[in-house]
């Protein structure tokens, strides 16, 4: 008793080409079948698309024998579009844990803002302060995200941030207290136009900072960091980018400096991301530190889309741009390193 006779077919996915062998009696619904279980693909994600004729075709498939097809034309080809069950899930999965990760980022800063309602009273110029003992003039917590590598190495440098000699003198100074010190995700702060490096929330309430490199490898250099937090507690008073700001942010820096008798401490770990050239970077306007303070409404990264052009220029009259302020800043330290380098008259 002979067998039924068989042929090849060629299926192309993704650029690929799957041979098939079927009896003379099979059928589209057949054909179906055995892509399920060769490339996991269900019936009810195939497509396919036969060239030159009958054109695409989806499930249900109808019992069209193969045989019918045109199967002796140079033109005929058959072409599946379809994703796997495994990407499909992947899909699903990555979406659900997008999900999760925001939901505990605004349940964080939900606790965060109950402490401060209970805890916290205000003072005149909007900062936060807990009591009157200098002892409370710190973060009251440390929140890295758990959701990126190594949380406790996060944690470690918010907690070296916090117990810095410098940090901790000029927060007492200034009687600053905030309830939250979090790290900020590099992902979520970055565009092709800008690199956001911290964020003041509400005068105070919540402070984040970007401790790690942008493809989370390793952590940016510990001082510049601490510069930009500086420049985020100076936001606790003060919210637009305005001399007076300035003037403080400087001021803040000068009284941390003086107070760091470990004189920048130790590395935080042996795989700490060292780049002197940040902080530089930052002063010539290559980098974001922030956009002003953060308060309520919508935060839009890489800056205030109904600031008017006019409010950027400068002039008689007119507010200088952040910009602006760091390039004179800047142009205005070099000259200072330039006389200093320059020898005197015998």
């Amino acid at each position: 008793m002979h067998s039924a006779p068989s042929f090849e077919l060629t299926v192309h996915h993704q650029g690929t080409a799957h041979s098939f062998n079927f009896p003379s009696t099979a059928t589209l619904e057949d054909l179906g079948s055995e892509i399920e279980a060769t490339l996991n693909i269900p019936i009810s994600n195939q497509k396919l698309l036969i060239s030159p004729k009958p054109g695409m075709r989806k499930a249900p498939y109808p019992p069209t024998p193969l045989s019918e097809l045109p199967l002796s034309s140079p033109k005929f080809k058959i072409t599946l579009l379809g994703t796997p069950a495994k990407e499909i899930a992947d899909l699903h999965k990555q979406s659900s844990d997008t999900k999760k990760r925001e939901e505990a980022r605004l349940s964080a800063l939900a606790a965060a803002r109950r402490t401060n309602k209970a805890n916290a009273s205000r003072s005149a110029g909007g900062v936060h302060t807990l009591s009157s003992s200098s002892n409370n003039y710190t973060f009251a917590r440390c929140l890295p995200l758990s959701y990126l590598p190594n949380p406790e190495r996060s944690l470690q440098f918010l907690e070296r941030l916090r117990d810095d000699p410098g940090i901790r003198a000029a927060m007492a100074k200034h009687k600053f207290s905030v309830p939250l010190l979090t790290e900020m995700n590099p992902a979520e702060h970055t565009t092709s136009e800008s690199r956001t490096l911290g964020l003041n929330r509400n005068k105070g309430e919540v402070i984040e900072l970007r401790l790690r490199t942008d493809a989370y490898d390793g952590y940016r250099d510990y001082r510049t960091i601490r510069k930009t937090l500086c420049h985020e507690l100076a936001h606790c008073v003060f919210g637009p980018h305005d001399r007076d700001f300035w003037d403080l942010t400087s001021q803040i820096e000068k009284e941390v400096e003086r107070a760091d008798w470990k004189s920048g401490g130790n590395r935080l770990t042996q795989d700490e991301f060292y780049n002197p050239g940040d902080w530089e970077r930052i002063q010539n306007g290559e980098e974001e530190i922030d956009e002003c303070g953060w308060t309520g409404g919508e935060f839009v990264l890489g800056g205030l889309k109904d600031e008017s052009s006019a409010s950027r220029s400068t002039g008689s009259g007119g507010a200088e741009s952040r910009r602006e302020i760091i390039a004179r800043a800047a142009e205005e330290r070099m000259k200072k390193e330039g006389k200093k380098e320059k020898p005197s008259d015998p």
